[in-house]
């Protein structure tokens, strides 16, 4: 057998379906070894290296299987970085083969040579360069082994093009597969059960028990098992930004997303009153903890964790009770021995006032919801975005860039079905993640539509995949965020003063005509009649489309952050939502 039919048998042999990747010098054998297994995997071509790491980064979080994409040498593996380095920050496991130079040619020159395992190895959890084709089927095992076990993450295999071109004697080599690691988490591990009942003692002790899940909870599947755990004991739950989604945002046990950016009041409030906080599958950092500044009082002695990673537990604070395994699991665990006559009823005071915060933050809210100012003030977006999601009663998936739609969504967005996904890059808050995600999102599951959000900043950084939604009949619709200029930045700016921004703006682009040169059914919204009309039409289509929304900018007022509303010297707590100006 030649190399490249190895690697390719032993990908489709872990189950991949699909891998995402672009053509090059470099990885003409693997196109050919592709092309003859056409029937058994799908190559999907991107038109720019990190576009496929977002895209094989998507299909991962909406999938219990690894995404896995592919690159040329030299440039392609250096547009790689960023995608990796999202995915193992985020515990996403993805897996990159960058198909590099013949060996025989390194340290001599030759053209687009580099060091790609090196340059790997500070984002992943293991990048390793195959130097002999025979090794390949015991590294393919090893990489789906090392992405999908503990910790989900990102793994890079360097595989030097000579070694998909070299004849390999099928009697020297296994091509078995390890079939727990086809999947993720590989191995998962529950808890002993002394830790199961310290914890059920913390919190029937609690008098104002308080739930945090995670992107852990969400990266377990455990948004069911979260619900019921929570259900059981009457605790409220509230949600990191990687969260959302766990529990239905008209639960009366859903109280919020938490932290800094498009936190809910109501839901900062509830950490910090709470006596017990039961923080699931959260690194606990500094989005969620505002710098480690949020809440006042302090967390120590009043957290109990549960992470698949025993390394990030009392990382930041002296934990009351710490529990090392999986969400779903360890939550399993907790329903199975929780005795029958555990009474919940004592933290109903708890739960309605809670309640009685959030009622009276959505009252407040409504009145910008509500308003019709042009450009188009981003609540309103939300609102109007919120009321056709709902209308279209399907489950959807739905990906956003850092940015513009960010705080807004985070904090206005109202998800009724748990089987709709919200998902936001978060480790680095890079942009041009959202239109390639649409992809990797759209054959993780093709009977949910994939919609993607974000701002003008982001379109110019991957418009071209445009084209690739075009080719492939990815039935997304975009929402585009236009603003014309970078507005998250923008507004740093004017927060510390500088009121004549720098290097900031630029001409917004005329989206629909960009969209409409790609193929793409295109409006523009400048009200929101306009914007209603266009998502009605949208939701309803099984082609790509793309919506221009003229907004306000992030720079026009103070959007909902904790740390910046502080630093204009207003009360991140309050329930009354108000028009915060930068001066």
């Amino acid at each position: 057998m030649l190399g490249s039919d190895i690697l390719v048998e032993m990908l489709v042999r872990h189950g991949v379906e699909t891998i995402f990747g672009v053509p090059g010098d470099t990885n003409v054998s693997l196109y050919m070894a592709l092309q003859k297994r056409m029937d058994d995997i799908r190559h999907v071509m991107a038109r720019d290296e990190r576009s496929a790491g977002f895209m094989a980064d998507a299909y991962a979080r909406l999938t219990d299987k690894p995404g896995v994409f592919e690159c040329p040498s030299g440039a392609g593996a250096m547009y790689s970085l960023p995608p990796v380095a999202e995915s193992n920050a985020s515990s996403v496991p993805v897996i990159l083969l960058t198909i590099d130079l013949p060996l025989p040619g390194e340290g001599r020159g030759v053209i687009t040579e580099l060091d790609c395992a090196k340059l790997f190895e500070p984002v992943t959890k293991m990048s390793i360069q195959v130097k002999t084709a025979s090794k390949l089927p015991e590294i393919i095992r090893r990489a789906f082994r090392v992405a999908c076990s503990g910790t989900p993450g990102a793994v890079h295999l360097q595989i030097p093009e000579d070694m998909l071109t070299t004849d390999v004697d099928p009697a020297t080599i296994s091509l078995h597969v390890d079939e727990e690691c086809k999947t993720f988490p590989a191995f998962p591990m529950a808890a002993p059960a002394k830790r199961i009942t310290d914890l059920l003692d913390l919190l029937a002790k609690a008098e104002r028990p308080l739930i945090v899940a995670g992107g852990g909870v969400n990266r377990s599947c455990a948004g069911p098992e979260l619900t019921a755990f929570a259900e059981a004991l009457n605790i409220p739950v509230v949600n990191t930004i990687t969260g959302q989604g766990v529990i239905p945002d008209d639960h009366d046990l859903a109280i919020g997303v938490i932290g800094d950016n498009g936190y809910h009041p109501h839901a900062n409030r509830a950490l910090e009153e709470s006596d017990l906080a039961l923080f699931i599958g959260s690194k606990m950092g500094s989005v969620v903890t505002v710098g480690w500044t949020f809440p006042k009082l302090t967390l120590n002695r009043r957290v109990a964790q549960i992470d698949i990673n025993p390394e990030r537990l009392a990382n930041n604070y002296e934990n009351l009770l710490s529990i090392s395994g999986d969400a779903r699991l360890v939550l399993n665990q907790l329903l199975e021995v929780l005795p029958k006559d555990f009474d919940g009823t004592k933290h109903t005071p708890w739960v309605d006032r809670l309640n009685e915060y959030r009622a009276s933050f959505w009252k407040e809210a409504n009145t910008l919801l509500t308003r019709e100012d042009v450009p188009l003030r981003p609540e309103r977006v939300v609102e109007v975005f919120s009321q056709r999601l709902k209308a279209h009663g399907k489950a959807v998936h739905i990906l956003s860039d850092a940015g513009t739609p960010t705080p807004y969504m985070t904090r206005f967005l109202k998800i009724q079905d748990r089987r709709t996904r919200f998902i936001i890059p978060r480790a680095f808050g890079g942009l041009g993640s959202a239109i390639p995600a649409v992809v990797g999102a759209y054959y993780a599951d093709p009977d949910r539509k994939p919609i993607g959000m974000f701002g003008d900043g982001s379109l110019g950084m991957t418009a071209g995949e445009l084209e690739t939604l075009v080719r492939l009949n990815i039935p997304a619709m975009l929402l585009l965020f236009n603003n014309g200029c970078f507005g998250w930045i923008k507004g740093l700016h004017r927060l510390r003063g500088h009121n004549q921004c720098f290097g900031v703006d630029f001409l917004p682009p005329q989206g629909q005509a960009i969209g409409e040169a790609f193929g793409v059914k295109s409006w523009t919204a400048e009200t929101s009649e306009q914007l209603d009309a266009a998502l009605a039409e949208g939701f309803e289509m099984n082609a790509p489309c793309l919506i221009d929304i003229r907004v306000e900018s992030l720079a026009d007022r103070v959007p909902p952050v904790y740390s910046w509303l502080r630093k204009r010297e207003r009360d991140p707590l309050t329930l009354q939502v108000e028009d915060v100006p930068y001066v």
